[in-house]
């Protein structure tokens, strides 16, 4: 069944890289992939057979002992793959278009209460949407479609006609997966939310009050920075007012037309509400203006089918316990992807990650977490998990450009963004998320205290109005503790030196 491609030194080649050493073979997804040349993205998680006694890793292979290698056939390699690799629902789907239902029907006769039989026949009706010629499965107990040693699960429903429990996190429309790793089991073991509640219980309310406009703002701004933006202080107040209400109301969208409106003001110059044509991030040749993509976004007669699925995963998700931290990965990155609107798409993106940890209560009440701005020192690694997702698909996207310098995508390209991994992004957001609770949090809350104690020494020293105090510490701050020349002979030019002598002193004393 499989023809493998070697080279020379008969090294296993996949997809054009050097993969596996000779006497090695392709196994579950890799072997089907490369025998049906599958136009799919190539999955992060792929295994092979070696030819040692002993499992290994070597970047994305997992490599098996000769005793794991599945019958060469398709039924083999399929077992092996929901076995060892979870369900991979872009490879399973492209893989359907190209076999005979037949080849299904005939598995699924030959081993009518197998546990594997029976969930290949479910994701080829669940994915095709259509009924192969087989009876209702009246034997055999109910098996899970999703793995949970393998995948994070979504809520269980019967499906008694092949007596599998759906546990797919997503509908049919917008299905993401994320596989369990050492790093998201560690993330969710500690218990992020709970720290934070934690760590907010012991603050008081008017610090936290503060704490929490401040971070308003600052997330606010971030989310612009991130954009390559520097808008006037009354757009970043305004966006940080609607980050301030996310998660108290449903997604829909309408709901999200209403954000871009906030976000982009002035619409003179672009169309709002879902595109009409098509869309992508990049540059343009500075000669000829050429579209140059990095990402090349839905094209916009499938945003409606897209968005809905993206929007029915989000309700199915938020009636589940799936984590929270999870939960707005999915949804938010999902969006991004998709990118749905001519402009705005990336503050709307990050505003989910909001909405959904609001929502599903994972955040502390009152309080927003500013990932954005954690992403922003996070900027290079962010564009990397973007780039994992969008460099792959570029290669698979038929495209040309328009006469007003944009693109026009020429095949069909939805599965590509209703159906990935997103582990990677799961697992750089779970990151930001750790260091908003450790870090970001309690340093914004020290912050305000220290400032409180040297606010309040300066006001007993010296008599001096609010804004006066504050812009003072401000300078302070920004200074290394000390009040420049400048400001000494300007804005603070009254202040004797011992009183700036005794300020600096009382800065160090508490900052330092």
């Amino acid at each position: 069944m499989i023809h493998y491609n070697q080279n020379s030194q008969h090294e296993m080649i996949f997809h054009g890289f050097t993969a596996l050493e000779e006497g090695s073979s392709f196994a579950g997804y890799s072997a089907l992939i490369s025998t049906y040349g599958l136009k799919v993205p190539d999955p992060d998680y792929l295994c092979a057979i070696g030819t040692k006694h002993k499992k290994y890793d070597c970047e994305r292979w997992h490599i098996f002992t000769p005793r794991h290698k599945p019958k060469d056939t398709l039924y083999g390699h399929l077992v092996f793959a929901l076995k060892y690799e979870g369900v991979d629902l872009a490879v399973l789907n492209a893989l359907f278009q190209k076999i005979e239902p037949e080849e299904i029907r005939k598995m699924v006769l030959s081993e009518p209460t197998g546990r594997y039989s029976r969930r290949l026949w479910f994701l080829w009706e669940w994915l095709r949407d259509e009924q192969l010629d087989i009876e209702d499965a009246t034997m055999g107990n109910f098996v899970p479609l999703i793995d949970s040693r393998l995948q994070y699960e979504g809520k269980s429903y019967p499906s008694r006609r092949h007596r599998v429990r759906n546990n797919l996190p997503g509908t049919r429309n917008f299905c993401p997966l994320i596989r369990k790793t050492k790093k998201l089991e560690k993330f969710a073991g500690r218990n992020l939310s709970e720290a934070a509640e934690k760590n907010i219980g012991q603050i008081h309310p008017d610090l936290l009050g503060r704490a929490a406009a401040f971070l308003l703002l600052k997330d606010s701004k971030a989310s612009y920075t991130i954009e390559g933006e520097t808008p006037p202080h009354n757009r970043i107040e305004r966006w940080g007012r609607a980050i301030g209400e996310a998660g108290k109301r449903k997604i829909t969208v309408s709901e999200l037309v209403y954000l871009q409106q906030i976000v982009i003001e002035d619409n003179r110059f672009i169309t709002s509400g879902l595109r009409k044509q098509g869309g992508f991030v990049g540059e343009h040749d500075r000669t000829t203006g050429m579209p140059m993509p990095d990402h090349i976004s839905a094209r916009a007669d499938d945003l409606d089918t897209l968005l809905s699925g993206l929007i029915n995963t989000y309700e199915l998700l938020s009636k589940d316990d799936f984590h929270a931290v999870l939960s707005a990965a999915v949804i938010a990155f999902g969006f991004v992807f998709i990118h749905p609107f001519e402009d705005g798409n990336g503050r709307i993106h990050r505003y989910l990650f909001h909405h959904v940890l609001a929502e599903k209560k994972f955040v502390p009440k009152g309080l927003i977490f500013p990932v954005s701005a954690v992403i922003l020192a996070r900027i290079e690694e962010y564009r990397n998990v973007l780039e994992h997702f969008s460099r792959p698909r570029l290669d698979l996207i038929k495209w040309r450009p328009t006469e007003k310098n944009n693109v026009e995508v020429l095949n069909e390209t939805m599965d590509l963004y209703r159906y990935f991994d997103a582990t990677t992004q799961a697992e750089f957001f779970f990151e930001c998320v750790a260091e908003t609770v450790n870090t970001t949090l309690p340093e914004e809350v020290a912050y305000l205290k220290k400032y409180d104690m040297l606010n309040e020494f300066i006001k007993n020293h010296i008599e001096m109005p609010d804004n006066m105090v504050d812009l003072l510490i401000r300078f302070l701050s920004q200074n290394h503790g000390k009040l420049s020349k400048r400001a000494g002979k300007r804005e603070f030019k009254k202040l004797t030196a011992d009183e700036i002598q005794a300020v600096e002193e009382k800065y160090a004393e508490i900052f330092d």
